[in-house]
């Protein structure tokens, strides 16, 4: 095998252009690329889209890892009378070529926000660059901090979470850690009484699972944010992207194909950010929190917000890096929390999956996070009650009904307001989706 060679299967392998790697002992994750899926990603599901979960604890890795922060916790809802149960993991991930290499996953859990026993955060932080485990620390601590001290939050969450995210990225910039090629993706949900406010930027996921007759369905709370999605392409090109897989960049592809296909099938090439007359920044996402160089080509801060109200139809949800997601699909993942009924027994089983797989697949795994809430004696009744104290003031119905998953399903749309205004366009569309509402992306970041 050539150099070149050598170059690009590493590159793929750590999920870094191959243009930044001038040799093979270079350190694999210096530079803020985090989307670098494997071909074969997912197990193949059995009759119905489900699959046996107790085939796929951790009985079946043979591979030794560390399992991490296994604490069961509770905390209550008392003005809507249930209660969430929850247990976290994280786990470093193996890494032979940088055995001191720490885990640049990190995770957040506050309770009672602003003294407020009914509100609730979780978070899940997945770092990348050189500096990414102080990046996704340093916005670990921050945004929380920054979403407890809005007097906004309670009236105005998706506000409060645009505003936080926005303003943890700038105290990220002005800190003195280099995020000029790191930073960290975040998925977050933030629990107000009976409805889930979930803000995500980048590739990590949270999942709702949904009772549905006999059967329990995964239902995503948020979108990977990448070039793979035909908006979030568009909207950095307009500030200024060149996009382009690294088999285009190096001239083994055409350039002027701009389609690539899905995450699944192309997922070991997928598209990356670069500048017009360079070879980097290779970013293969288009939003995080840090990556000062790969903002001034589109790449934001602003998250998409998702909001579901809770019903006893919704048994639990999942929060976890993409190393997780990376090989066991959304369902899968669902379906082996179903089977399980301890948290943390469903946190110890994922983990092991994963890491299975991926050493499967590659020669090395990825940080691994995951937090797992259950929902515990919500009832119909204080649903149905609970209902009509929801302050909906803020938001305005569209018109114009989606035509998305449910006939009953409406668009509703909101701004930002005043407080952005070096953004361009902060117009953010609220789209009502089955159960959730999904904020998606204003257009691009100035200078």
């Amino acid at each position: 095998m050539n150099a070149t060679v050598n170059r690009r299967v590493v590159a793929k392998l750590f999920k870094v252009p191959s243009g930044l790697l001038p040799n093979v002992t270079a350190s694999p994750r210096k530079m803020g690329c985090v989307h670098g899926k494997c071909c074969s990603r997912y197990p193949p599901p059995s009759e119905g889209g489900s699959v046996n979960c107790r085939e796929l604890g951790p009985s079946r890795s043979q591979r030794k890892h560390i399992l991490t922060q296994k604490s069961l916790e509770s905390i209550s809802i008392p003005s809507y009378n249930f209660s969430l149960e929850y247990a976290v993991l994280t786990q470093r991930g193996y890494y032979p070529d940088t055995p001191t290499k720490e885990n640049q996953d990190s995770y957040c859990i506050r309770t009672q926000i602003q003294d407020d026993p009914n509100t609730h955060f979780f978070g899940v932080y997945d770092g990348h660059g050189q500096f990414g485990s102080q990046c996704s620390n340093f916005v670990k601590d921050r945004l929380v901090e920054t979403l407890s001290n809005d007097h906004t939050l309670l009236d105005d969450p998706v506000k409060a979470y645009a505003s936080a995210f926005v303003s943890t990225n700038q105290e990220l910039q002005d800190s003195e850690i280099d995020d000029s090629m790191s930073g960290t993706t975040a998925i977050t949900v933030l629990v107000i009484g009976d409805t889930l406010y979930v803000a995500n930027v980048g590739d990590s996921r949270a999942v709702l699972a949904v009772k549905d007759g006999n059967r329990i369905v995964a239902e995503d709370l948020s979108s990977d944010q990448t070039p793979f999605r035909r908006d979030e392409c568009e909207r950095v090109k307009l500030c200024g992207a060149r996009v382009l897989s690294v088999d285009q960049v190096e001239g083994l592809k055409d350039p002027n194909i701009q389609t690539w296909g899905d995450e699944e099938s192309q997922g070991c090439d997928p598209p990356r950010l670069w500048f017009p007359n360079a070879m980097y920044p290779g970013t293969a996402f288009t939003r995080s929190v840090g990556d000062s160089l790969a903002e001034t080509i589109g790449v934001i801060a602003i998250p998409e917000v998702s909001i579901v109200r809770l019903t006893p139809n919704h048994p639990f949800f999942v929060v976890a890096s993409d190393g997780v997601f990376e090989f066991l699909s959304s369902q899968t993942v669902v379906d082996m929390v179903a089977s399980y009924a301890d948290p943390r027994d469903a946190c110890a089983a994922i983990a092991g999956e994963s890491y299975k797989l991926w050493l499967d697949h590659e020669s090395r795994t990825d940080d691994i996070t995951i937090i797992i809430v259950h929902i515990k004696s919500l009832s119909n009744s204080v649903t149905r009650m609970a209902s009509s104290e929801i302050n909906v003031s803020s938001l305005a119905r569209a018109k114009k009904p989606t035509s998305e998953i449910s006939p009953t399903t409406s668009d509703v749309h909101r701004s930002v307001g005043n407080d952005f205004s070096h953004l361009q366009s902060c117009q953010h569309v609220v789209s009502m989706r089955s159960a959730a509402i999904v904020v998606p992306s204003p257009a691009c970041q100035s200078e």
